[in-house]
Order: C-alpha cells, then structure tokens, then sequence
C-alpha cells in the first residue's frame, strides 16, 4: 500500500476551479449557466502583449532562461514599481516566476515549520491557510469585518503577533471581499511592525491596479522602515488579463533572494521565455486596455452592488477594489455552501460560498463581477426568482 508523506493530507485546494468545472459539466449537458464564480477578467491579453510573444518565438527564444527572469524583464518590473509607488527596486530582487501563487508558495514555504506561526486574512483566498498548513505551521487567521468594510484592523492584526510568528500575510485589495486597507490603518501597523522585527510580511498585491473612486494604491514597499522585511506579490493576470500565461513575480528581501531563487531552480528551473518578452510589453507598452477594462468593471460593479441589495435577504457592501463582490446572505437562512450548490444547479448560476476563504465567510457568497453588464442583470433576475420560489 502506498503511503504518502502526511503532509500533502494537510493541503487544500482552491474551491473555484472546483466550481467551474462543475459549471463547465452543466454547460455539456445543456444547461445555461452564467459564471460568476470563477476570479479571471473576461477580456483578452491585448494584441500587442500576444504579437510579443509570438515575435520571441519566431526570432528564436526558445531556450532556458535565468532562473530569476530575463534582465529585461526585471528592469521593466523595478522601472514599473518606480512609477506606480515612487519606490526604488532593485532588479536583482526582482524573481520572475510562473504566476502569483508562487511567490506566496516560496514566502510560507522559507518561513512555515512546526512550531511557526504564519498570520493569514479571513476570509481570504484559500492557497495561505492550504500552504501554511502544508507545512506544518500554524495558521493564524486575520479576520475581516463586514462593519470595517473588510479592510484588517492593524490594531487587531499587532494583537495577534507572538514570539514565534515568522510571517504575516496581507492583501488588499482583496480577495474575495474587494476590501481595500485605507492607508492611515497601514500607516498604523507599519508603526507596530516596527516593534516586531523578526516579523516578515508578504503583500499580496496581485490587484494594485484595480481600485475604484479615485484611491491610489498604497504598497508597503513604500515603507522604508519595513523594507528589509517586506516580500511584494504581483504579477500580469488580473491587469492585462493574461490568466493563462503564468507569469507573475515577487520582490524580495536582500537576506532571502538567493534562497528564493534556489527554490525556484529546484521547482521550474525558469519561466518560459516567450511569455516574459510579453511581459515586457505589457509594462512598457500602451495601458490603455487596462484603463478601459478597469472603467468597465467599474460599472459593473455598481450595477452587481445594486441588484443584489435589491434581493430579499441578501445585503452588499460596496467594494474598493479588484472585480469581487462579497454579499451578506445570512438573513436568507441559507448556509453559504448549501447556497452556492443550489444556485449552480437550480438557477443556473455559478458563485462561490464564502466558507471556501475561511471559517469567517459563513454567511457570505464571492461573486466575481468579470462578466458583461447583460450577463449580470440575468444572473440577478435568476437569483431573484429562485428567492421567490423558494418562498411561495
């Protein structure tokens, strides 16, 4: 009889793909489903980004890379962050790898042991708590208020910090809530953390770029008091659209790049080529398909935030950024897995319960707003007919 390590017993899994593929099944069967479960941008990679790629193949970039991405491409990262955050990067701590998870993977992977501790959002995307249990650490949720408009109170996150806690994770904006942490609460734990200096914090800013009402995104690489201590999440999908190809990268502390790179070496030797020479394009060439899908998801979410307020029983706080909504179902009576089965296979429509992002999302669904404007008004009117049969 085989018998795996216990470890992979402890790791979970990210409860979308699940959904999808039970959608996907529906569709082949020949229901009409409408996905508001899965988190991906409706929107193609802009012609420029694909032609790119296509060039870096045809002109016969078709080998090994370095293992922390190609210079360029680092450059164009550290020249990026210089113009978004007013931050001076380094390239050399600039590691390219095959998508955000990772960075996070490498991050709870150097700090998670047994006997560690590893602060986590809750409700927050799935792959912390899944990692941090992977390795024997213990997760330490961080949870997320409804009342505080799901931003992390830094007050409540310092009271959480122990002796034998090795590293912090935040995000925002956020993931599932589309919560957003005004900058005077950053200012405040920033202060904290300063007591606390064998504390290390991953910021998952994988959405910086999508923030609505005129915010400007505020990145703890900004704080310098910090900055030996701060591992930066981001990476391509969400703002260009570009889900599939992979590709993300991390900015990391001088005293832990090289074991960083070694990790990466040792899991996927290198990012494949012709995506980074996308990557390139997509930093330095014209954003306006990010301006337009950012305005366009704007008014999504302003038509999503009022149909479901318009729903018996169901209640919606407005969310700052990324393209999630985070709606309050508890006075339906409904527990939020038993709502999101019964959506998909009885209305037709594809979420995500709030319990798959932590024991703090009971009583909430994840909508991903991702989907046209016609798209979301009919996946409204389903889920208000089914309330209404479900009353009658």
């Amino acid at each position: 009889m085989l018998r795996p390590a216990a470890a992979i017993g402890r790791i979970g899994t990210e409860s979308a793909f699940e959904v999808l593929a039970r959608a996907k099944a529906l569709e082949a069967s020949g229901r009409s489903i409408i996905n508001l479960g899965i988190g991906q941008p409706d929107f193609q990679t802009p012609p420029h980004i694909v032609e790119a790629a296509v060039k870096a193949l045809r002109d016969g970039h078709h080998g090994y890379t370095p293992a922390n991405g190609i210079a360029a491409l680092r450059e164009a990262v550290a020249a990026d962050l210089n113009a978004r955050h007013g931050v001076d990067v380094d390239p050399d701590l600039v590691l390219v790898v095959p998508g955000g998870k990772v960075t996070m993977f490498f991050a709870v992977l150097i700090f998670g042991e047994p006997g560690a501790e590893i602060l986590y959002p809750d409700p927050g995307f799935p792959i912390y708590e899944s990692v941090i249990n992977f390795t024997g650490a213990t997760a330490v949720p961080i949870p997320l208020l409804e009342k505080n408009g799901f931003a992390f109170s830094a007050e409540d996150v310092l009271s959480r910090i122990t002796p034998t806690t090795r590293l912090i994770i935040l995000n925002s904006p956020a993931n599932p809530t589309g919560g957003v942490t005004p900058r005077a609460e950053v200012d405040r734990l920033v202060a904290g953390l300063v007591r606390h200096p064998h504390v290390a914090i991953l910021s998952d800013e994988i959405y910086s770029r999508m923030l609505y009402d005129g915010q400007r995104h505020v990145s703890l690489l900004q704080y310098p008091e910090i900055r030996d201590r701060v591992i930066l999440l981001d990476g391509w999908s969400k703002t260009y659209a570009m889900t599939g190809w992979r590709l993300g990268y991390g900015v990391w502390p001088r005293s832990l790049i090289e074991g960083a790179t070694r990790l990466a070496i040792n899991c996927h030797s290198c990012v494949n080529a012709p995506t980074q020479y996308a990557g390139i394009a997509a930093l330095t060439g014209p954003q306006e398909s990010v301006e337009r899908m950012i305005t366009a998801f704007d008014e999504r979410r302003r038509v999503i935030v009022a149909a479901l307020d318009a729903l018996p029983g169901i209640s919606c706080v407005m969310p700052g950024g990324a393209f999630y909504v985070f709606p309050n179902i508890a006075a339906t009576g409904i527990a939020a897995k038993e709502m999101e089965t019964r959506l998909l296979e009885e209305a037709g429509v594809a979420t995500i319960a709030g319990t798959s992002f932590g024991r703090h999302g009971e009583g909430y669904l994840r909508l991903s707003y991702a989907n046209s404007v016609e798209n979301i008004r009919t996946a409204m009117a389903r889920i208000r007919d089914w309330l209404a049969r479900r009353t009658t």
